[in-house]
């Protein structure tokens, strides 16, 4: 186990499920990433978050999927685009980043627990 921490710091975690309303290439972010527009219900509203996704997939099939993301991280300037979130995923055999997301249909803006 590396760095083990508390249940009360994992409950400063905000994440939160989102699906995803709008996509497109990052054409000015230094590696491959993908824009995206991700809609967290009314609570939080839509959220923008840049991600290095592109090994799996492509703007056109991210509309409409359900992720996972971080909510409560500051915003981050990533060149000319503000990302508001962290979406999560792990890396796959070849290194390529796969998104987290529930299994089932859940409301935007579903806390993880």
């Amino acid at each position: 186990m590396t760095n083990p921490i508390s249940f009360d710091d994992f409950l400063k975690v905000d994440i939160r499920a989102g699906r995803i309303s709008r996509a497109e290439p990052f054409a000015q972010a230094r590696k491959p990433a993908i824009k995206l527009w991700i809609d967290f219900g009314p609570e939080l509203g839509e959220k923008k978050s840049s991600a290095q996704i592109t090994g799996l997939y492509t703007p056109e099939t991210l509309i409409g999927r359900q992720v996972m993301a971080v909510v409560n991280f500051p915003p981050r300037q990533i060149g000319p685009f503000m990302s508001e979130v962290l979406v999560l995923g792990v890396s796959d055999a070849q290194g390529h980043i796969s998104l987290l997301a529930p299994d089932h249909d859940v409301p935007e803006g579903a806390r993880m627990h």
